[in-house]
């Protein structure tokens, strides 16, 4: 095995939990380096255990992986807000099973530089719950399993997300919105600035998951941009299939509206916005219209009608890129967008049969959020 890759600072993202609290147990953990990228993974079923012992398991696992790659400062990112608050010194341990366990932690930590620990939303945290669910899933099974003990980051493997074509089925894709943003909860333009979901938005994220999973995808094609992201990982982690990056998938560039409410822009833009409001080749003053984000879709949809022939394919994109493959999909004018909603969170889809036609099934579908 290659020597661990070096690296001073580090992220560490865990979590753990239980089918029944206390029950068949697991945790994970995943290291990244401070541009994201993964330098470590851990995980185990651990028997039968509260959520709380093995979220302290996945926190011990991330730590133990930081150390043996020697990082001097270490950010611990989690979804549980005991271990969280607990291990920040604001919360005092009481539970006999949970003592041990933060006093090993304490070690850990005090082998390091400097530690901080702060919350995160589970969407967030999705490859790490993602490898605690499947610890999990074998302890319910009555296995002992541990994931493959990654020290080096992989390289992508293209193929990977690539399956069969599968000739004589129809291909189907599924697109949904990212979960609220704290740009859209404060009413807003988010455009290309690269905001996070909030605690509402990681609940759309899950919810969508679960509306998913059913559907079995064998791809998440996702915008770059955080939101899309972090909804994208939640979605492919309950389906276990890749995630794939696709910058024709990003939100339409919004120019000088950016961050900008609506009653703003129209005081400083009235004569723009009448425009952009009734013709879909309108622009943003340094930003991007309707039409442009429409030429950039086609593209992608006739590259994964070919690409992915036969199959289930999720789309993770924003509100005016998922309105473009609608048009697309319906043969519309794109000024048909102007009559269409698309919420966070939301779900619309259509089929393409082989002969090409299209069946639109699914518009703004809202039934599995709160």
């Amino acid at each position: 095995m290659s020597a661990p890759q070096q690296a001073n600072h580090v992220v560490v993202q865990a979590d753990g939990g239980s089918r029944g609290n206390p029950g068949p147990a697991g945790y994970g953990a995943v290291v990244f380096d401070d541009q994201g990228a993964v330098l470590a993974e851990r995980a185990a079923s651990i028997g039968r255990a509260t959520n709380n012992v093995a979220e302290y398991g996945g926190l011990i696992a991330g730590l133990e992986a930081a150390l043996e790659l020697g990082a001097v400062t270490v950010a611990v990112q989690m979804d549980s807000k005991l271990v969280v608050e607990q291990m920040s010194g604001r919360w005092k341990v009481k539970h006999p099973d949970i003592k041990p366990l933060a006093s090993r932690a304490a070690g850990l930590v005090a082998q390091f530089e400097r530690v901080t620990f702060d919350w995160l939303p589970r969407a967030r945290n999705a490859h790490a719950d993602r490898l605690a669910n499947e610890a999990m899933d074998a302890a319910a099974e009555g296995r002992v399993w541990t994931v493959a003990t990654t020290d080096t980051p992989a390289e992508p493997d293209p193929a990977a997300a690539l399956p069969h074509p599968r000739d004589g089925h129809p291909t189907r894709f599924l697109v949904i919105r990212h979960g609220e943003t704290t740009f859209g909860a404060q009413g807003r333009f988010t455009g290309r600035e690269d905001v996070p979901l909030t605690d509402r938005g990681g609940r759309q994220a899950t919810a969508a998951a679960d509306r998913v999973a059913p559907l079995a995808p064998a791809v998440v094609l996702t915008s770059p941009l955080l939101r899309c992201r972090d909804t994208a990982a939640v979605v492919a982690g309950r389906a276990r299939v890749p995630v794939v990056l696709d910058d024709r998938l990003v939100d339409e560039a919004l120019g000088e509206w950016t961050g900008r409410r609506m009653a703003e822009i129209e005081v400083d833009w009235p004569d723009v916005v009448a425009d952009w409001r009734r013709d879909p080749a309108a622009a943003p003053p340094g930003g991007e219209s309707f039409t442009q984000v429409r030429d950039r879709v086609r593209s992608l949809l006739t590259e994964l009608l070919r690409t992915y022939r036969g199959h289930t394919v999720v789309l993770v994109t924003h509100a005016a890129v998922a309105k473009m493959i609608l048009t697309t999909a319906l043969q519309v004018d794109p000024s048909t967008a102007y009559r269409l909603r698309v919420d966070t969170g939301s779900m619309s889809a259509f089929t393409v049969d082989q002969d090409g036609g299209v069946v639109v099934w699914a518009v703004n579908e809202t039934g599995h959020l709160d």
